[in-house]
């Protein structure tokens, strides 16, 4: 199983998108923003392989969030995929500087997480 963090201050998204993931072989752990994900990569050794992060969240942002998880050794290298509504270059331009590897815009389709798993190296091209 993969383990994959879901960072998302709605429930309902991190339900749905959780459940996509799932699908595909993957083991969720979820956190309703920055500061709660900062906390979990900090006080368990849990070997996430995927993070799936928004912009747009209290307490602590996505990308001061990404800022931060990108300075931690173990986490450095881990693929981050934002999802988010944040539509304008700059946004995506400091989301792609900050180290997210894949960018999705909301609303999204299973087809378009699988694309990114895809170019993220996590499935196969023929896993739709």
């Amino acid at each position: 199983m993969i383990e994959a963090l879901i960072v998302d201050d709605s429930r309902a998204l991190r339900g749905i998108l959780g459940k996509m993931l799932m699908r595909h072989g993957f083991t969720i752990f979820q956190a309703e923003n920055g500061k709660q994900a900062l906390k979990s990569l900090e006080g368990e050794a849990r070997a996430i392989k995927l993070l799936c992060l928004d912009y747009n969240m209290p307490e602590m942002n996505g990308l001061e969030f990404l800022k931060r998880m990108r300075q931690m050794p173990e986490f450095q290298s881990v693929p981050v995929l934002m999802i988010t509504t944040e539509t304008h270059v700059e946004f995506i331009s400091k989301a792609i500087a900050a180290g997210s590897n894949e960018y999705v815009m909301k609303p999204f389709t299973e087809e378009m997480v699988v694309d990114k798993l895809k170019m993220l190296g996590f499935l196969p091209d023929a896993a739709l």
